[in-house]
């Protein structure tokens, strides 16, 4: 019999339209990928060249179930420098991608029936981390008018005897919105623990990200190298833990993983040490890509009140399309060719919405719009 955890997980559903999109192509029909999250840059020179030193010295071992050492201080080093935050190597924790560190931090956390606060919409995977846990989610919507930002009002009323955590992400997906630091220091001042995704840290336009450890100790980062790095097939992440939750989580990967990939974290080191310059050069396109989506789907009648500024997302009201996201973006994929996400994807208050991501070639984002315009008049009978 399959149990019932594994019978209740909801489907990821940017996969499926992925999934489908494979199909079609395979049929022949050219897709235009807008609704997948990844960067589409290779991975920096200095990352490359790390990965190979790494294989031809025979790095390919265990490390230690922490992580490599020389890693874990540089991760220290790039909090110190990007925020002014003094953390302890021994508080990270080197992860196979950021999944794992969320759902160790939860296993450490939580106990059966415990609450964990988290924002709707929100990233379409936490829910899941959370159920597989054993915890109970407590959704707080937060809206378009507030560019999805939590109202800390809400977070109150949401908190209970048995919240553990609230979750946070910022820069966050879907929306690409950035938490202010007014609303990241009252939400510092509540009491569970906050978990805070910062896995999209650094790809930022205008303003400035700051991480929750700048306004509390009592917390959980997340942070790791596939989005910033483009280097999301190498499964490298890290979470920064309070002292007394090191060994638990410890534990937990040594059970569970034992390690992340020995060659991966050496590439990781020289990401930190050596690969500003890529970066900046990556942010410049993206920022170009971002600027041109947001002016064009807004002529195209997609509503969007607050422009995001990171990540690499653009999350519009298309209520004048459709209420129904998941069959708006199943059609668009149809007949326009274009993969898009549904809103729905992210949770309730995420219906009526649907998510572009700009994580692709600007000549790519230039024919999947102009695609998507015919759909739009079409569908409109003009």
């Amino acid at each position: 019999m399959i149990s019932e955890k594994a019978k209740n997980i909801t489907p990821f559903i940017v996969m499926e339209v992925l999934e489908r999109a494979s199909v079609l192509e395979k049929e022949g029909k050219n897709i235009i990928h807008l609704e997948v999250g990844e960067p589409d840059f290779n991975v920096p020179a200095c990352v490359l060249k790390a990965s190979e030193t790494a294989m031809k010295q025979g790095r390919t071992h265990y490390t230690h179930s922490l992580g490599d050492p020389e890693l874990r201080q540089e991760i220290c080093n790039t909090y110190l420098k990007n925020y002014g935050v003094h953390i302890s190597p021994e508080q990270v924790i080197v992860t196979s991608g950021t999944s794992p560190a969320i759902l160790m931090v939860l296993f450490a956390l939580c106990n059966p029936d415990d609450e964990i606060i988290l924002s709707d919409p929100g990233y379409a995977c936490y829910p899941n981390f959370i159920s597989l846990s054993g915890a109970k989610m407590v959704k707080v919507p937060v809206y378009e008018e507030d560019g999805f930002q939590y109202r800390p009002e809400n977070i109150c009323s949401a908190i209970t005897e048995r919240t553990k955590a609230i979750m946070i992400n910022s820069p966050m997906n879907p929306t690409g919105n950035l938490l202010s630091p007014k609303t990241l220091k009252s939400i510092a001042g509540f009491s569970p623990y906050i978990i805070s995704d910062e896995i999209y840290h650094g790809l930022v336009y205008e303003d400035q990200a700051h991480s929750i450890l700048e306004f509390t100790k009592r917390a959980f980062v997340l942070n790791g190298f596939s989005k910033l790095y483009a280097m999301t097939g190498l499964r490298l992440g890290y979470v920064i833990v309070p002292d007394e939750f090191v060994r638990p989580i410890q534990k937990l990967q040594q059970n569970l993983y034992i390690c992340a990939s020995s060659v991966a974290q050496r590439a990781g080191i020289a990401a930190l040490r050596e690969a500003d310059a890529d970066v900046e050069h990556m942010k410049n396109i993206y920022n170009e890509r971002r600027k041109f989506m947001i002016s064009r789907l807004r002529e195209l009648g997609f509503r969007i009140t607050v422009e995001p500024t990171g990540a690499f997302y653009v999350f519009v009201n298309a209520q004048h399309l459709s209420t129904d996201s998941y069959k708006l973006a199943f059609d668009i994929l149809e007949k326009a060719h274009v993969g898009v996400t549904p809103g729905i994807d992210f949770g309730e208050n995420g219906e009526g919405y649907l998510r572009f991501s700009y994580a692709n070639s600007l000549e790519n984002i230039i024919e999947g719009l102009n695609r998507l315009e015919k759909y739009i008049q079409e569908f409109k009978g003009l």
